[in-house]
């Protein structure tokens, strides 16, 4: 017997389930059939109990649901942070600027970073694994302001305003993403449904770091903001959950002021995939 295939997630279906409607503008609230949702407080105590302010939205799949912890928090644009260098590495290896994530080699620059990690030569398998700022801030210089912005359109990434420096827009511009559109631009590379070819996006998905819970598989990606400042103020953590056949996407930010707070970022995003039942 033939399955169901659900509709897509679309950024206007979904911006249209859980942002403010009433203030959107018109074009964001065509007439698209939503995916069913939840709102769930014991997904929002779950940030609470951890002393500070968050959100989680998830989409599963197969359910054409989406469970979200708030109507508020969801649909707020913040800074993605190390959250875009999967956007930069799928236009790093779109454009040529990267030919092979496993042998093109980014040297060293030589100046001494407080994430000793960052302090050696990568490739991008190994930048994307350990988050080193300082080589995604040079694939942007290389892939330049113009095809950048380019790719950042055709990708409708949040607010796509790259504004503030080639190097810096998304850590410190104009650049502003909510999480109901990192879940739309991260289900439409879990599909092969981006415009670029189907290799950039298996390379990337293949690079994601990998976490496996059980018989569950979770592929995703952190951000820290103010990381490379040392002055850490929002964690991201974005991606998708693998449980047999049932895929979870979803997008967690939470505000990271205290140190103790960066490395809840997994563990949290674990709790609330496990919650709704997604690993």
């Amino acid at each position: 017997m033939a399955q169901r295939t659900p509709p897509l997630l679309t950024r206007r279906s979904t911006l249209g389930l859980l942002a403010a409607t009433a203030i959107l503008p018109l074009p964001a609230r065509a007439h698209v059939a939503p995916p069913r949702n939840e709102i769930r407080d014991t997904l929002a105590r779950r940030f609470t109990d951890l002393g500070t302010s968050g959100t989680f939205v998830g989409y599963k799949v197969e359910d054409y649901l989406i469970v979200a912890s708030d109507k508020e928090r969801s649909g707020e644009g913040k800074l993605p942070a190390s959250t875009f260098k999967i956007p930069n590495s799928l236009i790093a290896l779109e454009t040529g600027v990267v030919a092979d994530p496993d042998k093109d080699v980014f040297p060293w620059d030589g100046v001494k970073r407080p994430i000793e990690a960052w302090n050696k030569d990568h490739t991008l398998r190994s930048a994307i694994a350990v988050s080193a700022v300082p080589v995604y801030q040079e694939i942007a210089r290389r892939i330049g302001q113009e095809r950048m912005q380019k790719y950042i359109d055709e990708f409708d990434y949040g607010n796509r305003d790259i504004g503030g420096g080639i190097d810096q827009f998304w850590l410190t511009g104009a650049l502003r993403i909510d999480p109901v559109e990192q879940i739309d631009f991260v289900d439409r590379l879990r599909r092969r449904a981006l415009p670029i070819s189907k290799r950039s996006q298996d390379l990337v998905a293949d690079i994601l770091p990998v976490t496996k819970v059980g018989d569950s598989v979770i592929r995703a990606k952190s951000g820290l903001l103010g990381a490379e400042r040392g002055e850490p103020s929002l964690g991201w953590m974005v991606g998708w959950a693998e449980k047999g056949e049932a895929h979870t996407v979803f997008a967690l930010n939470m505000d990271c002021r205290e140190q103790r707070l960066i490395a809840e970022r997994m563990p949290l995003t674990q709790a609330c995939l496990a919650e709704i039942g997604a690993i």
